[in-house]
């Protein structure tokens, strides 16, 4: 190495004393350390190329010095090589310099000159590397956070399971299909079954405002408070006014949920419902194959924390099908921007309501929905629950009260 220092800080020798044996402890600890990153190989091989052209232009040009040329491999080099292997570089470069160079030059200014450019590109090198070794503590950490993020989420993803039903409920004369389908690991849709007894269920289906981990939150905090109202009182128009007092006490006033909240006596062959903004449900009289709407009697819940509700309700007859779904069946949209729509939801519902259990209704309404979206895929949470009657035919059934309308 005592040869490496002295030409570093230019000594003046025989030419032929550079010979091979200068180059030997430099190209060993290079191929020692390159052999043990393995994929290095191309990154050196490239930037030694170029060390080596700027040493031919250093050659033949002799007006002025291009030393300073060689900053720009040690740059990349910097970039790609480890420090040792960047500094070991600087040497070889002040070498070639020293050595090829034809430049006419007084020995104390060559020293001079060597110790500067050495300086020079040192300070280059290492500020490379500072930057490159912050630029990787940066992605380490930005990876870690994605990875806690990741975490949270399934976290989320798997509260937010606890809170949809496990299986369908086993109620006399209903047969019951849901499904929901999220946009994102996580979604704001929910439903879920509450039974009040043997022959009497709630039905409930709800859409929280935006989408991922904050919807996912609002929504096991809805369901939650839900199940609880359910469990202190069986007035649905009371749990729902208590649960919107509750949720527009916490939640802002960007984040509310529509909620339509059902209950199906199947003894008295009655639906009654509260419809807090939400889609309306879809009510096929199996005797006329009409569609009835059950629409919004109240704003959503959050909104207005003061609100009174309106209860609204329906006969049902055997063979009746009610169609539950969020805006994300609806507003399905195709690449041409056009919308799944209520009329293509109604159209498979009243082609399907007479023939289709329960579960194969609700597994075509969400096929036809992703055929018509499947050049763009679904871009809300889905969410459908199909309850289908199965009860003896009695005269007088089929009546709606006033606050349901038919659609055509």
């Amino acid at each position: 190495m005592n040869d490496l220092v002295h030409f570093a800080v230019g000594e003046s020798k025989p030419a032929e004393s550079h010979g091979l044996r200068k180059w030997v402890p430099l190209v060993s600890f290079l191929r020692k350390d390159v052999a043990s990153k393995g994929p290095a190989w191309p990154p050196l091989l490239l930037v030694l190329g170029a060390i080596g052209a700027v040493a031919y232009a250093d050659h033949l040009v002799v007006s002025i010095s291009l030393v300073y040329l060689y900053i720009l491999p040690l740059a990349v080099g910097a970039i790609f090589l480890r420090k040792e292997v960047s500094y070991s570089l600087i040497v070889i470069c002040i070498l070639l310099h020293d050595s090829y160079s034809q430049r006419p030059i007084h020995p104390a200014l060559r020293i001079f000159h060597n110790l500067s450019a050495m300086l020079c590109f040192a300070c280059v090198v290492y500020f490379i590397q500072r930057y490159m070794e912050q630029k990787e503590a940066l992605d380490k950490n930005v990876q870690q956070q994605r990875d806690d993020l990741l975490k949270d989420v399934e976290l989320a993803a798997q509260v937010q399971r606890l809170f949809l039903p496990v299986s369908e409920p086993v109620i006399d004369g209903l047969e019951i299909a849901g499904m929901m389908h999220p946009a994102r690991s996580v979604g704001g849709d929910y439903y879920d079954y509450i039974p009040i007894n043997a022959h009497t269920i709630q039905v409930v289906i709800a859409d929280v405002a935006g989408k991922g981990v904050p919807a996912a939150l609002l929504m096991s905090a809805t369901a939650a408070a839900m199940r609880l109202e359910a469990n202190r009182d069986r007035n649905m128009l009371a749990q729902v006014e208590r649960l919107n007092t509750q949720i527009g006490a916490v939640s802002d006033p960007e984040r509310y949920v529509t909620l339509l909240a059902t209950e199906i006596d199947t003894h008295k062959r009655i639906i009654r419902y509260v419809n807090c903004g939400h889609n309306p449900a879809l009510l096929f009289r199996a005797k006329t194959g009409a569609l009835m709407r059950m629409d919004s009697s109240c704003p959503p819940i959050g909104l207005s924390p003061d609100e009174i509700c309106e209860l609204a309700s329906a006969d049902l007859a055997s063979g009746d099908v009610v169609v539950f779904y969020t805006d994300g069946v609806t507003e399905a949209e195709n690449r041409l921007g056009e919308e799944f729509g209520l009329e293509r939801l109604s159209t498979v519902v009243r082609d399907g309501s007479s023939s289709l259990s329960a579960q194969e209704l609700t597994t075509k309404i969400f096929n036809s929905a992703a055929d018509f979206c499947s050049d763009v895929g679904f871009h809300d949470d889905v969410t459908i629950v199909v309850v289908k009657c199965h009860l003896d035919s009695s005269p007088g059934r089929g009546r709606l009260t006033p606050s349901t309308r038919e659609t055509s």
